[in-house]
């Protein structure tokens, strides 16, 4: 998800950024103007440059850990890349590029001010986590320099008084700039961006190479190459201890699923509410396929060469495994791509929390949540676990991408009304509620029991959840009436 300040700073002529300055509400409650539509390059970069960034340090080894086979992998992130494409393409932008809303505010007219606010609460928590584990992932880079003891990949609890020190001085960092504001963070995220993404492929030429020469292997051609990947990086065996094994179904849900709060789950609707067409969400395959497909295969191959020099080092370390491929470059692109992550994140969390307490000024809003994130830092529980933590948050987040879809397109071709909160004047919508909470525990009982793993609860919970509100309404909006 991107800030509406991201996306006004680039779209505006100086004269419409100097009025801009003046109203702190441009589009935030009312569709945005047609001037101020974006062509599609914009969303490229937008893309590319946001899925290529700190997390893929962290999930392209978890692969490796999960015992995938070369087979699945790619075919898994060619299938679920297509899918999350085409979630974007079907699901959020036709509805983003009609309302011209933010997700917020559509959200807001359909559930209520009450629930909007119980739900920035979930999205402002869930954004807190993911900032700390990426200031987890910037802090291993310092890990390397000053050769303290870092966390393991089964590791809940700081080890060490020097990793402390270091997840407590960059987070004090990003929070800071973080809190002077969104414009600074998104000039130096565009430009580092395109370096990031030429590192990260260097992490994947130089790791085959390393792979190649440490197994005496001749690539040849891609028939070698692909024999080195089946039977010495991704071979198919059993998962390191306390992972999931992942087989083709895993890996497909979970490049599908990763996102799901922004294509399903509808954030990016507060992105594509600036497209001209709804095609344009097209340009989420950049992010897809250079970060979510190029750098998680080079994460991995990192991963994987650290296991074949020493099986017993299963430590998922963005550090030491970049640093051992190209040097201070790779200490680098982990701090860059940690900072990149975490400042927005930051931001955004920020904003959630600053519209449940409105009176409070976003510079301290946004300081006390870089304050929590850096907490969370410190335990590398997010970070060691992250396939299962995003896919926690797509099934916590997903409902109201659900009622949101159901809303627009349905609700009035079956007799209900849509919007029934904005209509009705109502703080808090019931069926919403409801199908949202019933949602939320039926997926939660489904996982803890053990009847279906996290990464394919959320479909059937869409399904699920856009059925019960279309129930709830029908008794909700009847009796609302009497």
């Amino acid at each position: 998800m991107h800030s509406t300040e991201e996306i006004d700073s680039v779209q505006k002529s100086p004269s419409q950024r100097k009025r801009s300055t003046q109203s702190h509400d441009e589009f935030e409650r009312r569709p945005v103007e047609p001037e101020a539509l974006l062509g599609f390059k914009s969303f490229i970069g937008m893309y590319a440059g946001e899925h290529c960034a700190g997390t893929e340090l962290m999930i392209g080894p978890l692969f490796v850990a999960a015992g995938v086979s070369a087979h699945d992998l790619i075919l898994g992130l060619l299938v679920g890349n297509a899918l999350a494409v085409l979630s974007w393409m079907l699901f959020c932008a036709p509805i983003a590029t009609r309302v011209r809303l933010t997700l917020y505010y559509q959200a807001e007219k359909i559930c209520g001010r009450s629930l909007v606010t119980i739900y920035n609460l979930a999205n402002g928590v869930m954004f807190t986590i993911l900032a700390g584990a990426m200031i987890t992932v910037s802090a291993t880079a310092l890990g390397v320099w000053f050769g303290f003891k870092m966390p393991g990949l089964n590791d809940l609890l700081p080890n060490s008084f020097g990793w402390v020190l270091a997840v407590l001085a960059i987070g004090a960092l990003f929070a800071c700039v973080a809190s002077f504001g969104y414009k600074a963070m998104s000039r130096f995220a565009n430009i580092a961006a395109p370096w990031m993404i030429v590192v990260f492929m260097a992490f994947g030429i130089v790791g085959f190479k390393q792979f190649a020469e440490a197994t005496g292997t001749e690539l040849n051609s891609v028939a070698d190459l692909w024999e080195m990947c089946k039977t010495s990086i991704w071979k198919g065996g059993a998962p390191l201890e306390g992972q999931t094994k992942f087989t083709f179904m895993h890996v497909m849900f979970f490049a599908w699923f990763c996102n799901m709060a922004w294509h399903i789950g509808m954030s990016d609707m507060s992105i594509f509410r600036y497209a001209k067409k709804s095609w344009y969400s097209l340009a989420s395959a950049a992010g897809m396929y250079v970060g979510h497909f190029m750098a998680w295969i080079s994460a991995s191959v990192l991963y994987a060469y650290q296991l074949h020099l020493d099986s017993t080092d299963i430590n998922v370390l963005p550090g030491p495994m970049t640093y051992r491929a190209l040097g201070l470059t790779g200490l680098l692109c982990v701090i860059v791509a940690g900072w990149t992550t975490a400042n927005p994140t930051i931001y955004r969390a920020g904003l959630a929390f600053q519209g449940i307490m409105p009176k409070r000024s976003r510079f301290a809003v946004t300081l006390g949540t870089g304050a929590v994130a850096t907490i969370a830092g410190l335990f590398p529980a997010a970070a060691m676990k992250l396939l299962g933590f995003v896919a926690l948050w797509g099934m916590v987040l997903m409902p109201m991408g659900a009622i949101i879809f159901i809303d627009f397109w349905l609700m009035k071709r079956i007799g209900l009304e849509d919007n029934f909160a904005e209509k009705r004047k109502i703080r808090f919508n019931f069926a919403a509620g409801l199908a949202w909470l019933t949602s939320c525990l039926i997926c939660s009982w489904l996982v803890l029991s053990g009847r279906m793993q996290i990464f394919f609860v959320s479909l059937p919970g869409w399904f699920f959840t856009a059925t019960l509100y279309i129930l709830l309404s029908f008794i909700y909006q009847r009796n609302h009436f009497v």
